[in-house]
């Protein structure tokens, strides 16, 4: 496969907290080779950086490429990212600080290279090619271990001039309450989590309340997974579907804080939890945004669940990189 058959390929990453995966793409978006891999927290940052690009050559390989035939690589990366220069700040899931991914990739493969937020390029995914398609302007919000959400605004990610940003898992809802992990108390994040939703259901196992819980996992917080929580609550564990519940409500009260800054016309929920409990999350997030928004924007907005799955990271990542690469 040439650029005479391809026109060259899109390379798509995402450097997630558990996964490396990158698709090669054609330029008709369509996947021509992928490869995927386990991130390795503890084999450090330099080693890490290498795999990348190990990943990278892979997913060239499944596609029959060369590298000379790539016209750009795009990253969606866990943590703040600082957008004039392609720096992961840090990512506190793989214990990197101030990663160089635009320089190191650049460096190896000699194309431009864009590095993103993950949740902004996962948006930018949906936006362009699934559950927000057609729209203005696309709120993502993707709840797992932490919550994330990234906004497209005409087909461009929204971030601040140096930084990314959208950061509504740390907005404050509780000022005073609970210990965040960015060291800030009563932020979203301690509500209305994955780990949030762990910590509670692990409690709840103790006190003999959450029998598929205890029966899978005890208290055991790292072992109450996305799929764990939604099989408790297909068993009849009320007091888990209670807590789940409650956090994707909070949820949804917090997004229509977002509406009312923003105006999104498009809301698209993803992420494990969503993927896990679809109609729970939709039911709540809307009921959330509905009782907290105000009036005149109840009809300006659909919530939607996401359509594209794993695929949303990488296929906006190589979006971005084709919108980089365009660039004047």
């Amino acid at each position: 496969m040439g650029d005479k058959d391809n026109g060259g390929l899109w390379v798509g990453f995402d450097l997630g907290g558990t996964k490396m995966l990158a698709v090669a793409f054609g330029p008709d978006f369509k996947p021509r080779g992928r490869s995927r891999t386990k991130t390795k927290g503890s084999e450090g940052q330099e080693a890490g950086l290498a795999r990348m690009v190990e990943t990278v050559e892979e997913a060239l390989a499944d596609a029959g490429a060369k590298p000379k035939e790539l016209r750009g690589i795009g990253v969606g990366a866990p943590g703040p990212v600082r957008v004039d220069s392609g720096v992961l700040a840090e990512a506190a899931n793989l214990g990197w600080k101030k990663a160089d991914i635009q320089g190191v990739l650049q460096k190896k493969f000699g194309c431009p290279v864009a590095v993103g937020n993950d949740v902004d390029v996962g948006t930018l995914g949906e936006a362009r090619f699934g559950a927000g398609r057609d729209a203005f302007c696309v709120l993502g919000v993707f709840p797992g271990t932490g919550i994330g959400a990234g906004c497209v605004r005409e087909g461009r990610i929204l971030t601040g001039r140096k930084l990314s940003v959208m950061e509504l898992g740390h907005v404050c809802i509780r000022p005073g309450g609970l210990l965040c992990g960015c060291g800030r108390r009563g932020c979203l994040e301690t509500v209305a989590s994955r780990l949030a939703i762990a910590t509670q259901s692990a409690r709840a196992a103790y006190r003999g309340e959450a029998p598929t819980i205890l029966a899978e996992a005890g208290t055991d917080i790292a072992k109450i997974r996305s799929g764990l929580l939604a099989k408790a609550v297909k068993a009849g564990d009320t007091v888990v579907e209670d807590i789940i519940r409650y956090a994707a409500r909070v949820l949804g009260r917090s997004v229509a804080d977002v509406i009312h800054l923003i105006g999104p016309d498009a809301i698209v929920l993803g992420g494990g939890l969503v993927e896990a409990m679809p109609d729970l999350y939709l039911e709540e997030v809307r009921a959330g945004v509905e009782e907290s928004v105000m009036a005149i924007y109840r009809k300006q907005f659909q919530v939607t669940v996401a359509a594209l799955g794993d695929d949303a990271g990488v296929m906006g990542a190589a979006a971005l990189a084709e919108q980089t690469a365009r660039a004047p």
